[in-house]
């Protein structure tokens, strides 16, 4: 078996798999964000001496050239050798993978997209995240950052917003809930919700069916574009926007329409594991890592 661990910016959640892939919930605890040997005594209190394994999902980079982690709202694991830190102080090798990889690796083996081996897992939360797998294994890329499909400069003129990363006109800045609020307001110049948004273009109000259209030419068309590039076969979709599910339909023929392969049936739908598939993304990856997989 091995232990397996989601890590949030409050809470960690813990899970041991078997060698079939089965999750036994272990409970949560409070994520120490500052005090890393409270951070090592946190994951330790749900060792059992039976593992073969660690291994974390967390919201931040793994550089696979010198396991140092890139994370904002954990200071007691920025720059850190993690999975190093963690052998040294809980005697089990581990394994850390960014949280979109997981949900990638979960809907690709276990959810909408299974039977797919190329797989660009798309999240549409606060703001826009990914995972990419290609031929069934998760690419990393140089800083561990493949699979970021919503940062580069690919907006131009007036709707190109400066993001968080420091560049003006990345998706980013648009994709995401919050993205589609800035952009209703760069548009119309009034602030609405992203819900509201979503409702209005249902029934037809202008300047939500604007901002909707507009949304849906810049994601739609890279998510085209990566197709193109990559041969990947399916998109599953997590985060808040994947419950407006005519939103995410209207999304996928957009993208379909941009494919020079076009396929009868949808490649881009919500996701359906939910909230567990940092668990069984880092499940997955564990399994194949440590043994055990079927």
């Amino acid at each position: 078996m091995i232990l397996v661990f989601e890590i949030g910016g409050t809470r960690i959640r813990a899970a041991r798999a078997s060698a079939s892939g089965d999750l036994t919930p272990l409970g949560e605890a409070p994520t120490p964000a500052e005090d890393f040997p409270a951070f090592l005594a946190a994951l330790r209190r749900f060792l059992a001496g039976t593992e073969r394994g660690i291994t974390l999902s967390i919201p931040g980079g793994v550089d696979p050239a010198t396991g140092q982690i890139t994370i904002a709202n954990l200071p007691c694991l920025a720059g850190r050798r993690l999975a190093a830190d963690l052998e040294t102080g809980l005697g089990l090798p581990v394994l850390i993978l960014n949280d979109a990889d997981c949900f990638a690796l979960a809907e690709a083996r276990r959810g909408v997209a299974r039977g797919h081996r190329s797989v660009l897992g798309i999240i549409l939360g606060t703001g826009v995240g990914g995972g990419l797998l290609l031929d069934g294994r998760l690419v990393s890329g140089p800083g561990g950052i493949s699979g970021e499909w919503g940062h580069g400069p690919v907006i131009r003129g007036p709707l190109a917003l400066r993001c968080g990363c420091g560049q003006v006109g990345c998706l980013d800045t648009i994709g995401g809930a919050r993205g589609m609020e800035r952009l209703h307001q760069a548009l119309h110049g009034t602030g609405m919700g992203a819900e509201a948004i979503v409702s209005g273009w249902l029934v037809g109000e202008a300047e939500a069916s604007a901002t909707v259209a507009e949304w849906r030419g810049h994601i739609g068309g890279h998510l085209a574009q990566l197709v193109n590039l990559l041969g990947v076969t399916a998109i599953p979709v997590g985060g808040g926007l994947s419950n407006a599910t005519a939103l995410i339909r209207a999304l996928d023929e957009t993208t379909r329409a941009g494919c020079l392969h076009r396929s009868a049936g949808p490649l881009v739908q919500p996701a359906i594991i939910g909230a567990d598939a940092g668990l069984v993304g880092a499940a997955e990856a564990g399994l194949e890592r440590f043994g055990g997989a079927p």
